[in-house]
């Protein structure tokens, strides 16, 4: 009786553990679940952390380019107020020799050159020389004039840039202060982000939404690039020549594992926060927006189904629709998506599969 019941026995303790482990299961899915729409209503606040930083970044950026104009210009003003000021040195020093001159020279008496019927032609030299002598001061003092007001112009347009770089100064200031504050909120945005996202199967399942959302946005960017045909010819006869998108440690992470099935699709340059990041050749913006897990990015059409992609981004500094030309600043370097640390995230997509960046760029 005892054998009988044993098989009956273990088959019912297997279905106990079979059911116990499918609720194990139930309750692991349940828990990713759960990190995954805490993560998800996170990156919503990340998103406007970010976007936040990237409006006070370009604010920043804008003021430094203007900063850095006020001070050229300043340069380039003092260097003509030295000029003028030497300048209005030698021709007085002329000026006065010709008031000594004239004066040395001014004994003549007109009335007794006549009545005393002196040589006419010494009479004509006299009158001529005169008349040369004359015009001659008469040219010098308009110049010399006119350096004056020229100088006097310089001279209130370097008070007018010296108060203009006085309010580009606490400009920057308030923009930086914007900018540090909301890194700050941003920094704690992430660590809670980080904190949701626990287990590895979250962390594979946010990769793979992530993935997901940039397979959308370019497939959008192909979908209008098709609809407005550009005459770009391409990337192909330029393999091993583009430009590289940022200056920076190049980490060369295409094809190798990220986490779990996921793969990278392409390189991390390491790089300094605020610093340009370029356009490998010309082409046209087609995508210029936040998108999660990739921060701020910008897709450049190059033509024939070249694609390239620049992500974590501190500001995009243009839009969709321009047009960009190889070497021109397009962003500037953060750290965007919820990275660590600032660097570029890149792509090169040929009909929209991702080709090995390394093997295109001039590294």
């Amino acid at each position: 009786m005892f054998v009988c019941l044993l098989p009956f026995q273990v088959l019912g303790q297997s279905k106990e553990e079979l059911q116990a482990l499918q609720q194990q299961i139930k309750q692991k899915q349940q828990q990713v679940a759960k990190q995954l729409a805490k993560a998800k209503a996170l990156q919503g606040e990340l998103k406007q952390s970010e976007l936040k930083i990237a409006s006070a970044a370009k604010a920043l950026n804008s003021t430094e380019q203007e900063l850095k104009a006020n001070q050229e210009d300043q340069r380039n003003l003092k260097k003509r107020q030295s000029e003028i000021q030497s300048k209005l040195a030698k021709q007085q020093e002329t000026l006065a020799k010709q008031i000594r001159s004239a004066f040395m020279t001014g004994n003549y008496d007109y009335a007794k050159m006549l009545l005393n019927q002196e040589s006419a032609a010494k009479f004509e030299r006299t009158i001529t020389y005169y008349q040369y002598l004359n015009k001659a001061r008469s040219e010098l003092i308009d110049e010399f004039r006119m350096l004056g007001e020229e100088l006097t112009e310089i001279n209130l347009s370097l008070i007018v840039k010296q108060d203009g770089l006085q309010n580009l100064l606490d400009r920057q200031q308030a923009q930086q202060a914007t900018l540090t504050q909301g890194l700050r909120s941003r920094e704690q945005t992430l660590s809670k982000l980080q904190s949701a996202i626990e287990s590895d199967a979250a962390k594979i399942e946010e990769l793979q939404a992530n993935e997901q959302n940039l397979r959308k946005a370019i497939a959008e960017a192909e979908r209008l690039a098709a609809l407005k045909p550009t005459t770009f010819d391409g990337l192909a006869k330029l393999k091993g020549q583009l430009l590289m998108p940022a200056d920076g440690r190049v980490r060369k992470l295409f094809g190798t594992k990220r986490q779990g099935q996921v793969r990278w699709k392409g390189i991390i340059v390491d790089a300094n926060a605020g610093s340009n990041v370029v356009a490998i050749h010309h082409g046209k913006v087609l995508y210029a927006d936040w998108l999660r897990g990739f921060g701020l990015v910008t897709v450049i059409d190059h033509g024939n189904g070249y694609m390239s992609l620049y992500g974590h981004n501190q500001a995009l500094l243009h839009q969709s629709g321009d047009t960009v030309s190889a070497g021109e600043p397009i962003a500037l370097v953060g750290q965007s998506g919820g990275q660590s640390s600032p660097n570029l995230y890149f792509e090169i997509r040929y009909k929209g599969d991702p080709v090995n960046p390394t093997q295109w760029l001039k590294l």
